[in-house]
């Protein structure tokens, strides 16, 4: 071997030294524990709202589907999918799958023949919340609200769940949705006591006076009571969003500190412990998505009767 060849032979070697160590340091650094200070973002950034998709640690970018925003003055609406709402698209054909062949099924059987597997459960369930749920709760024309007080369940039911599963994707625990939720609940709640109690009844319902007050007292009392029944109708939508979401944010955040303190600590008696509190608060967290679903519907129901026995 030449000379020039024996120097350029111990060049290639130096550098391939040289990367290799470069590539070994890159590679501690990037296996070493993560900062205290990026747990919060570790949780936030799998509890939050984005426009990707993370799942089996492939990664998939909504931006593809982004629409042009739309300018109403000073108010800016983006149409453009984010994974929540994908997830909530997902939920709802999973509802309609399920439901739909449900229905087909009962509807087939007739009134004398008793239902059998899944549609013996649903039915028991569907009786169980027009009978303890909304009959209970809303009275005389309860029936007409079973439709949209199983519909709530389900749906947020199902949002709930989701969050379980290796998606990780859980929609309720963001206040945009819970809050639309409320909103519509808001909806069927001031209109079902609107048709109920009339024009002049529902008007009751924020101008209101106890009977017997002398007539000095009444016209501060008016302005009082009619700011608090005003801002009491509001505190209910409120209550039902706020509620639904910390719930679900609560438990999920407390599960992805758990397993990011495995990160941070780097050590096996942690992580033996984290997976341990993380798996007994999974659990947990399957209670809380039933329970949720359920106070959600309930509360609606609750609200309905209120409104329709107003006074």
């Amino acid at each position: 071997m030449t000379k020039e060849a024996m120097s350029l032979f111990t060049v290639l070697r130096a550098q391939g030294q040289e990367a290799a160590q470069a590539a070994g340091d890159h590679g501690a650094e990037s296996s070493g524990p993560m900062p205290m200070g990026e747990l919060s973002d570790f949780a936030s950034h799998h509890i939050g709202d984005s426009k990707e998709i993370e799942l089996f640690g492939g990664h998939w970018s909504l931006e593809g589907l982004s629409v042009d925003p739309i300018n109403l003055g000073p108010i800016v609406i983006d149409l453009s999918p984010t994974r929540h709402v994908v997830v909530m698209v997902l939920v709802a054909v999973l509802m309609l799958a399920i439901f739909i062949p449900l229905a087909g099924t009962l509807r087939r059987r007739g009134k004398e023949k008793a239902p059998s597997g899944r549609a013996n459960a649903a039915e028991a369930m569907i009786v169980y919340f027009r009978d303890e749920v909304v009959r209970a709760n809303i009275g005389h024309g309860a029936d007409a609200f079973t439709p949209f007080i199983l519909t709530i369940f389900f749906f947020v039911l199902g949002m709930n769940l989701i969050g379980l599963t290796p998606l990780g994707i859980t929609p309720t625990a963001n206040i945009s949705v819970t809050a639309a939720l409320a909103v519509i609940s808001f909806v069927v709640i001031e209109v079902a006591g609107f048709r109920a109690l009339g024009p002049a009844g529902y008007a009751r319902t924020i101008f209101f006076l106890p009977p017997g007050l002398p007539v000095l007292m009444k016209p501060p009392m008016l302005v009082i009571l009619t700011v608090v029944e005003f801002l009491g109708k509001f505190a209910k939508p409120f209550a039902l969003a706020i509620r639904l979401m910390a719930n679900m944010t609560a438990g999920h955040t407390l599960i992805l500190l758990l397993m990011g303190a495995i990160f941070v600590l780097q050590n096996y008696l942690v992580g033996i412990g984290a997976v341990a509190a993380a798996s007994a608060l999974m659990i947990l967290e399957l209670f809380v998505a039933f329970l949720q679903a359920y106070i959600f519907a309930l509360l609606t129901s609750v609200f309905i009767g209120l409104i329709r026995h107003a006074h």
